[in-house]
């Protein structure tokens, strides 16, 4: 049996091995979506919105919120939307690097 060996990153901090195992385009395109992610959650929770709510409000099923919500899936732009429109939300296209908030 011929299995691959899966890189390890004990030893090593986590910068050093997204490095090494990343292209920089991967590592910024991951960056953006756990930031825009962790914007969604911050926004719901400042609402004391629930994900059941959420669901109710939105349309997307609450598993679909939680699977993106913990990062195990790569949400779509329409559901973004249909889950930032009703908290009163949008997106913004800003330079790389920006820190601008509204």
């Amino acid at each position: 049996m011929n299995k691959k060996a899966i890189p390890s990153p004990i030893g090593e901090s986590w910068d050093s091995y997204r490095k090494k195992h990343y292209s920089s385009e991967e590592i910024i395109e991951n960056d953006l979506i756990a930031g825009l992610v962790g914007e969604m959650i911050n926004a719901r929770k400042e609402q004391s919105i629930s994900q059941r709510e959420l669901e109710a409000i939105s349309g997307i099923r609450q598993s679909v919120i939680a699977r993106m919500e913990s990062g195990k899936t790569d949400p779509q732009l329409s559901t973004i939307l249909k889950l930032l429109i009703p908290m009163g939300k949008t997106l913004a296209v800003v330079p790389l690097g920006s820190n601008r908030r509204d």
